[in-house]
């Protein structure tokens, strides 16, 4: 069976709902299978989305993204930092 890629928007409809299922009375099993999810993936969206309204959801993303940029330009800082070592060492005159 394929496997369904749930977008973010989705994840948390889906624990909303699961949630719902949950104070009515339904256990988690139950409330997993409604939904179409495993027991599993639902502990582990709950962790990482637990609690979150969509505008915090946005801002994490935004956040994942700015630290992706930065990641990226501290590794080109390190990269251009290592060129000018290499070429200083070259450059000196050897006695």
């Amino acid at each position: 069976m394929a496997r369904k890629r749930y977008s973010d928007e989705d994840i948390l409809n889906v624990l909303r709902q699961i949630e719902l299922d949950l104070n009515a009375g339904s256990d988690v099993a139950s409330a997993c299978r409604k939904s179409g999810v495993s027991d599993a993936t639902y502990y582990t969206w709950r962790k990482r989305y637990g609690g979150m309204a969509r505008s915090q959801l946005q801002e994490l993303k935004s956040l994942e993204k700015e630290n992706s940029r930065l990641k990226r330009i501290v590794a080109d800082l390190e990269l251009d930092k290592l060129i000018l070592k290499e070429s200083l060492d070259y450059l000196k005159p050897k006695a």
